[in-house]
């Protein structure tokens, strides 16, 4: 089972390898590509509401998503997001963060929030003066978004926090998880789920939950065959950079314009906490969507699109 296992972890991993070498080919034609697509749909009927979508995002100035993952998470758990952002012509990018997804660097190496997030980092310096984009951050993900909110404020135009850790100033956001997982000390002390990365003497360097829990926290709602492809291609979280304080001000954090949806159905962070962060920290707007798991874009992505659409037209 184990040989069986590593097998198809591998043919994952090649597929997702393989997807993310298709979308850098296709960056330099992306417009090409989606005009071309929507001329075939003039004659469609069933097309007119997504053609009506297409042409009322025409004019929007900003049209870069980049798509931040959670922990255990990869580029790869956006491929239906990305596909249907591409599909109304905005510009999707989704990015495996230092030690995640196809990223080779070892879990057990990446102490600090800023070596976690480099890949997000170096996108946004390489992005010339007048472009922005528009940040999407899943689950712990939220801290990169925070975190490049502090430090690249006139790079991001919104900042879409989806089920995530959007802590304030001086937390962790492992504290985030703490009614579920928890004080941090005491995970940290007794938690099965830790990786001894450096020998059992040193202190843990990453967790990564037991399947079947990791099933019944995250996807319970989520379709079998995503469920899956999770389940083979899921890494282990390095434990630095979700227990490191955030240093935020009001200066650069916040006049950023942030948005969080919530998932109703969530167990890996429960509504009641989404509520709670919602309240201590208050975005610009709060959406919900009902049904939904810890991952929308498996269990609910037509209502995750239609939001991140929503948002993308605020003007």
């Amino acid at each position: 089972m184990a040989a069986e296992e590593e097998l198809l972890h591998r043919q994952a991993l090649s597929m997702a390898l393989h997807q993310h070498q298709l979308s850098q080919r296709f960056d330099g034609s992306m417009s090409r590509r989606i005009g071309s697509t929507s001329s075939r749909r003039h004659t469609d009927p069933l097309a007119n509401n997504e053609k009506k979508v297409v042409e009322s995002l025409e004019n929007i100035k900003f049209r870069r998503v980049v798509l931040i993952h959670g922990e255990g998470f990869g580029a790869w758990c956006w491929y239906k997001t990305i596909a249907q952002l591409e599909e109304v012509g905005l510009l999707p990018t989704a990015m495996d963060l230092t030690g995640s997804g196809i990223d080779l660097t070892d879990t057990n190496t990446v102490t600090t929030l800023t070596e976690y997030s480099k890949p997000l980092i170096q996108y946004l310096e390489a992005l010339p003066e007048d472009e922005k984009v528009i940040l999407v951050g899943h689950s712990s993900g939220g801290a990169c978004l925070s975190y490049a909110l502090e430090n690249f404020p006139e790079k991001i135009s919104k900042a879409i926090f989806l089920c995530a850790t959007m802590v304030s100033n001086g937390q962790r956001p492992f504290d985030v998880f703490a009614e579920e997982l928890g004080s941090a000390e005491r995970f940290m002390q007794e938690s099965e789920f830790l990786i001894y990365g450096n020998g059992k003497d040193e202190p843990p360097t990453g967790f990564m939950f037991e399947k079947q829990l990791m099933k019944g926290l995250y996807f319970n709602q989520s379709p079998t065959k995503d469920v899956a492809l999770a389940m083979v291609t899921m890494r282990p979280t390095p434990l630095g950079p979700i227990m490191e304080k955030l240093s935020l001000s009001p200066e650069k954090y916040g006049s950023g314009r942030r948005f969080y949806v919530q998932t109703l159905d969530d167990r890996a962070l429960s509504p009641d906490v989404q509520e709670k962060l919602v309240r201590e920290n208050p975005p610009e707007g709060v959406y919900k969507i009902k049904g939904s798991d810890h991952c929308p874009f498996f269990s609910k992505p037509q209502s995750l699109h239609k939001i991140l659409v929503e948002i993308v037209q605020i003007p």
